[in-house]
Formats: C-alpha cells, structure tokens, sequence
C-alpha cells in the first residue's frame, strides 16, 4: 500500500480524515466493537493519543505482528497525526515484548523509550511518539487501566478524551491507516483460534464467516467436537461464551479469538457478569503457535453484522441495508449504509458473490463458484 508522498497529503483529522474513517466502517478491534470515528469526533478537546498496544492475552499475536511488519506504515501515520492532532503519541507494550517485536517500530519512529520504572509520563513534557512500556500485567490492557499507569491518569466513570486522550488499538490503527490512504474499508479481521483444537491457528478471516469454518481449519469441525465442548469467544482472560451453534455464529469486526473449552471448565471460571477467565487454567503458550497469519478463510457464505456489538443496541445504530437478494457484489462494496440519525457506521461485502438474503441483524452473501466447504489460502 503507497503512503502519501507528503504531510499535506494526508486527510486532517479536524477535517474529512474523521469521515473517512467513518465511510470505511471501522470499529474498535480490541474486542468491544464501539464506532471508531465518534471517538474521532472529539480530537479537538484532545492532546494525546494511546496506542494500546498490550495485547494481553498470551496465545494473541496480531497487534505484535502488526507493529512489526508494518512499522514504516505506522510512523507515517503517526507523523501526519503529530503534525495536525496530538502534541504526543504514545505506544504502550509490555517491556518483555520489546526485544522480539518492537525494535522496528521504534527504529521507524525514533521514538522515546520509556521502560516501566520510569512510568508514569509527566505526558506534558513529551513530544513525538513515546513508547511506554509496563510490566507484563494482564489488567494493563485494560484501557482505563492502562492510562492509570502510563499517565496517571483516573478514567473513573469518565470518558478518555474527558482528559484530553484518545485511546486505540493497534489493529484498529491499522484500518484507520488504510482508510485514510486510500479508503479501504474494513471486510477482514484476524482471528486466533485456540483450545480444544489439534492447532493452534492465526488467521485472517472475512467479516460474516462463521466459527464452524474457524474449527474446521483448527482441525476440529463442528461434527467432531465433544459432547461437553463449549465455544467462547475472546481470549483465555477474557471471554464469553456464544448464544448460538457453530454455523450461526460469525466474526464481526471486534472478534479477535475463538477457543473450545469444556464445561467444567466453563463453570469452575466463569464469573457474575458471564466473563470467563480461563487464565490459569492450562499453560496457553505451551504448544506451538502461529505467531504471523499463516492463511486466509475462503468461505462459501458470510453473513454480515448490521451491528458489530449487540451490547451496544440503544446507543448504536444498525446499519441501513443497501443491497437486496439477488445484487452481485463484491469485496468492499457497501452493502449497509450509516444511519441517517445517530452513532453508526456502514458494512461491506467482505467477499465476491451474490447477496441471498437481507434480514433484521445480518446481510447473508454467498460466495461466487462456491465448492461446498471454506478454504483456507
């Protein structure tokens, strides 16, 4: 992907760059799913914008990944953000990371390192892109949290940018990258899957691909689970297990892991608000891990979320269906629009194929020369 040749060339983000990242339908990829672009709306009541780049959950591999092999993108991103947004960027990672992922960033960045004794910033003496490491805490990854130890800063029951910080994850970085190069929006995620599985897998996947696909290509289909399995979504510290069978479950754009567990299992970690904490349940980095994405999901159908997080219904709105059974389209085509009123923000055809149903919650899209069964490339 070409990055603008200058400064000037990028959108501002007191300008169109806002509107860009709402047109690409990106929402939050850390897990919670919330419209990127309305926390964009407020960079004119920030200063500093919070790279989460914890990734806490031990068998997790993207936003590592991603800030190693696409470090160059990044510094141009956070270049064209220090000229027109923030007084400061700063990337928190966990200090035992630094050594295996993060040299290339900060070489790209020249940034100033910062390890954890030294924290919390005294953020209005810094500049340019920080790194702020912490130590190798799960709860750092919490963004609330994470502010409290990179800058002293108590979230309570406000808003980040009540105190003048905007806060994201690498991955949705990556797509706000994208979107305001050149308008990509947003049809993959990456997804671990993990567990009860044969394999260890990290892979990119369509939006609306279903978890059955996901096992399959972890060398367990839905056909050969146990009878006790239970399949839960997120990572081992934090998930919850899903409402609905294999084939009707599908990645949204916040989905990040997939894991088989078993019942037990299940009841003996599972705590009052239906979080399961699976932590210290088994050694997750025991066996081999794909820690770059090794394939992407081909599938036969998706069905696209009109609502990237259900929890959200009431404060965001689902998108407009733009499409109706019978219309070709292909990848990157919107096929629900932003709501008129409201939080809200598009969704696009993560595939080439033929739209086969509209329903209340979902667009269903069946994948041109479908052979039967999803593919891995």
């Amino acid at each position: 992907m070409l990055q603008p040749d200058r400064l000037s060339d990028w959108p501002s983000m007191r300008g169109d760059g806002v509107e860009r990242i709402r047109n690409a339908g990106i929402a939050g990829a850390g897990g919670a799913g919330f419209p990127s672009y309305a926390k964009w709306e407020q960079v004119a009541s920030t200063d500093y914008l919070l790279v989460n780049h914890q990734e806490s959950e031990p068998n997790f591999f993207v936003d590592k990944w991603l800030g190693k092999s696409r470090a160059t993108e990044f510094a141009a991103l956070f270049d064209a953000l220090l000229e027109d947004t923030f007084e400061a960027v700063v990337v928190s990672a966990k200090w035992t990371d630094r050594d295996e992922y993060m040299t290339e960033l900060e070489a790209e960045t020249n940034g100033t390192v910062v390890p954890p004794d030294d924290l919390p910033l005294d953020i209005e003496s810094e500049s340019g892109v920080v790194f702020a490491y912490t130590d190798a805490q799960y709860q750092y990854g919490m963004e609330s949290v994470l502010l409290n130890v990179v800058a002293d800063t108590v979230v309570g029951s406000d808003l980040p940018t009540d105190h003048g910080w905007l806060v994201q994850n690498t991955e949705t970085m990556a797509n706000i990258y994208r979107a305001l190069t050149d308008g990509t929006p947003v049809t993959h995620t990456y997804v671990h899957v993990d567990g009860a599985v044969p394999k260890h897998r990290f892979l990119k996947v369509p939006i609306g691909t279903s978890a059955s696909a996901l096992l399959s290509a972890a060398g367990r289909p839905p056909d050969e689970l146990p009878s006790d399995a239970v399949l839960v979504s997120g990572g081992p510290g934090w998930c919850f297990e899903t409402e609905t069978p294999p084939d009707e479950f599908v990645v949204d754009k916040s989905t990040n892991g997939l894991l088989v567990l078993d019942e037990s299992t299940v009841a003996d970690n599972t705590l009052g608000d239906g979080r399961i904490d699976v932590l210290e349940s088994r050694d997750w980095t025991a066996g081999p891990m794909e820690t770059e994405p090794t394939a992407t999901i081909e599938p036969d159908i998706v069905r696209i979320p009109l609502l990237t997080n259900p929890d959200f219904e009431g404060t965001v709105s689902p998108g407009i269906p733009a499409v109706e059974p019978g219309d070709r389209v292909e990848a990157g085509t919107a096929v629900a629009t932003s709501p008129s009123k409201g939080i809200g923000i598009p969704h696009h055809a993560s595939v080439d194929g033929e739209v086969t149903a509209v329903a209340e919650t979902r667009i269903e899209i069946a994948v041109e020369a479908a052979s039967g069964a999803a593919r891995l490339r």
